[in-house]
């Protein structure tokens, strides 16, 4: 491959990763994205199964989701009112990716997390 070439890719596959970024940055979005990998949820569904949550946070996550296109908002016209959030086609998408994470995330508290535990038992 020629160095023009190469770069060419790099800078596609680095804004490409800015992209995926973008949709998932913040200390909320992934966990809302797995626990909609469970089923279709309503908001206070949401909320228990992430329990640090506010209510105001997890509105203005689920609306920035929505408006990337992970996931759906369906409103039944029913009394109460009720709404529910599912993933699209491109949230289920991620499902390798999420999968990928988890197994990384086991790795690093493994190696990192473990390891600090083992040396500050070491160190009582």
């Amino acid at each position: 491959m020629t160095k023009m070439k190469n770069d060419k890719v790099c800078q596609y596959k680095l804004m490409a990763s800015r992209d995926a970024l973008t949709v998932i940055q913040g200390k909320w979005r992934i966990p809302i994205i797995i626990s909609l990998t469970h089923g279709n949820k309503r908001f206070g569904d949401i909320q228990k199964d992430i329990e640090d949550i506010s209510p105001k946070m997890l509105s203005q996550e689920l609306k920035a989701l929505e408006e990337s296109k992970i996931i759906s908002r369906k409103l039944y016209d029913s009394m109460p009112i009720m709404v529910e959030y599912s993933l699209t086609p491109l949230g289920i998408s991620m499902q390798k990716l999420l999968d990928e994470l988890l197994k990384w995330g086991i790795h690093f508290r493994n190696e990192i997390v473990g390891k600090k535990k083992t040396l500050k038992r070491q160190l009582n």
